[in-house]
């Protein structure tokens, strides 16, 4: 497996090219969106392990990028981190309740944002190791005669 993908969406371009430096130092592949819809359409060209999304941005904002990811299966499960001057506690809500998974607050240090990475990046790998094993062992149930026929025996039971 390669290198975990970060994906950053910020307008400003001193914050992105700064987020983007501290992401490379510490060892992730990076990929840069200047406003929302650029950041949308490059998260579902490559499905990055994680999303960084500033709120105030021309074009799309950040809820809009947020909003447009959940629709796509296939981004919607991307962990996504919140970067915003606006420190109100109803915008941080109204993120959160839109399905962020964190959220951060400019100006923010290194330390900060690369704990918020892995704590979010953490969380998905167990998420992901959970619902494989899961998968592994209804597989192996049906798979296995007896184990077929104990769903049968389940069905119509289901059905009286």
């Amino acid at each position: 497996m390669g290198k975990t993908k970060i994906l950053v969406i910020e307008d400003n371009n001193d914050i992105r090219e700064s987020v983007a430096e501290i992401l490379d130092l510490a060892g992730y592949e990076v990929l840069e969106a200047n406003h929302g819809k650029v950041g949308v359409d490059l998260a579902a060209q490559h499905l990055p392990d994680l999303i960084l999304c500033d709120i105030m941005m021309p074009e799309l904002d950040g809820y809009g990028v947020l909003y447009m990811l959940n629709k796509n299966p296939n981004t919607s499960t991307i962990p996504f981190i919140f970067l915003t001057a606006k420190a109100e506690r109803l915008d941080m809500r109204k993120g959160m309740e839109m399905g962020a998974d964190d959220y951060l607050t400019k100006p923010f240090d290194d330390i900060e944002l690369l704990n918020a990475i892995e704590s979010r990046l953490n969380k998905r790998n167990k998420q992901q190791a959970f619902y494989s094993k899961s998968l592994d062992q209804i597989s192996g149930l049906i798979s296995d005669k007896s184990g077929l026929g104990e769903l049968n025996k389940l069905i119509a039971q289901r059905k009286v």
